[in-house]
């Protein structure tokens, strides 16, 4: 056996028809941080950088191979697809993906893809682990309640002797602790020596992969056990499992977020997407939801019970409360978004300010700009989008609407109430509304007439 593995495989089985999710979406697509557990998988994958990847999907499910091929990290290489038809358990998956092994030499995993909290660093000590003259290394773990979990058996030696599945098991190894994952790393000569040796006399008449590690020990093969903490190989068959899932993962983003130097006064009440990008001294007050695609520059502050996705929030930024940033939306720095504020598709330049109860969609906001409550950008005619241009400087009045397209040009003032169709000039105050009229007396006059009428009513 080589003292290190230089070169990588892995095969990812992703065949499961998941009928507990009660789901059209295939299992596997289903998201965790917005993104699907295949592609957590992937990504885990990827940073053991595999020379071959193969996932197997079913036949029943199409979609996720198309999905998983979008998802794949560029350093993940070709991503190689097989179908596994009819489903026969999962050594009969990884038969599947025999083709991807073809003149390969060095270390292969079998992974899952609704396994999506297992971290690199465990494949690695596994990797380790199977350099020291195994030929196969299992991902152990220690649940609270072994249930129905196979026993990773051990030998005399310490090594892994058998897995027995917790139906077949006797009383003694019903005690044992540590459990079967799943996860596997195989020598590839072991793994393609034994693989066509796997039988289907058992009561599904499936193919299991873990009797590969009988048939290795018969023969004199050293297996062992590498274990890991009960969430990392938490599966996901249910609704119920995926919030656990998710819930964990939330977890550790919160956590490698304050580590990095953001503060959050509620960690737990703060959801993150996967991708998030939080920059240090970044502040997060209570009640705030990242969707995909969010980038916070440092000393931000997002102030609570705001909705950000797709956004990039410039340095010394300050946002909320209760503003939605919708996609495509760019927040200078030192600018200022306020309370119930929309912004989408927009840029707002440096020390822009658009404080409070107002929508800004499809615009160019100017640097030190300063939009009025209840402004509104009106970008859509109920066919297509048009922009409004704010240049620098420029004052726009509260309950103003701007009815795009028009620019409002630099250091101009827009009056209070403003309905502005054609461009302003730069320097110039616009006031775009009707002339007040005063009628005399018509509030006394009014209010007497309702009362009469009421009068004679009764």
């Amino acid at each position: 056996m080589p003292t290190r593995y230089k070169n990588t495989a892995l095969i990812i089985l992703a065949a499961g028809h998941g009928t507990r999710m009660k789901s059209a979406l295939p299992k596997v697509l289903h998201p965790i941080a917005h993104l699907p557990m295949v592609g957590h998988v992937l990504r885990t994958g990827a940073a053991l950088g595999p020379e071959r990847t193969g996932l197997v999907t079913g036949a029943q499910a199409p979609q996720v191979a198309a999905k998983a091929r979008d998802l794949a990290p560029a350093s993940l290489g070709p991503l190689h697809l097989f179908v596994q038809d009819p489903p026969r358990g999962t050594g009969d998956a990884v038969r599947c993906a025999a083709a991807l092994l073809e003149g390969f030499t060095g270390a292969v995993f079998v992974l899952y893809a609704d396994t999506p909290l297992l971290t690199a660093t465990v494949l690695e000590q596994m990797r380790e682990k199977l350099s020291h003259g195994n030929g196969i290394v299992v991902l152990g773990f220690r649940p609270e309640d072994p249930g129905a979990y196979g026993r990773l058996v051990m030998d005399s030696a310490g090594g892994l002797d058998r897995i027995v599945e917790a139906g077949d098991a006797s009383p003694d190894e019903l005690r044992v602790a540590c459990c079967n994952s799943g996860v596997m790393v195989f020598d590839a000569d072991v793994l393609r020596k034994y693989l066509p040796q796997l039988q289907s006399d058992n009561a599904k008449g499936e193919f299991y992969l873990t009797d590969l590690v009988g048939l290795a020990t018969e023969d004199g093969v050293m297996c062992a056990v590498v274990e890991a903490d009960e969430e990392q190989v938490l599966g996901v068959n249910s609704r119920v499992e995926l919030a656990q899932a998710e819930k964990i993962y939330q977890g550790r983003l919160r956590e490698q977020a304050m580590l990095a130097g953001v503060s959050m006064y509620d960690p737990e009440s703060v959801y993150f997407s996967w991708d998030t990008r939080l920059e240090k001294d970044v502040t997060l007050e209570p009640n705030i939801y990242f969707g995909p695609n969010v980038v916070v520059e440092e000393g931000a502050h997002i102030k609570a019970m705001c909705h950000i996705e797709g956004a990039h929030i410039g340095k010394e930024a300050t946002v909320g409360p209760f503003a939605r940033l919708r996609p495509q939306a760019s927040i200078g720095a030192s600018a200022k978004i306020g309370n119930f504020v929309e912004i989408k598709k927009a840029d707002l330049g440096v020390g822009a300010k658009v404080s409070h109860l107002s929508y800004i969609g499809d615009a160019e906001i100017g640097a030190e700009a300063n939009i009025g409550a209840g402004t509104i950008t009106c970008n859509y005619d109920g066919f297509d989008k048009y922009q409004t241009k704010i240049g620098e400087g420029a004052f726009v009045g509260s309950n103003s609407a701007l009815v795009a397209p028009v620019s409002i040009g630099a250091g101009s003032y827009v009056g209070s109430g403003s309905v502005v169709v054609k461009d302003v000039s730069t320097g110039a105050l616009v006031i775009a509304r009707g002339a007040q009229v005063e009628k005399p007396g018509w509030a006394v006059r009014f209010r007497a007439a309702k009362k009469a009428r009421q009068k004679n009513k009764s």
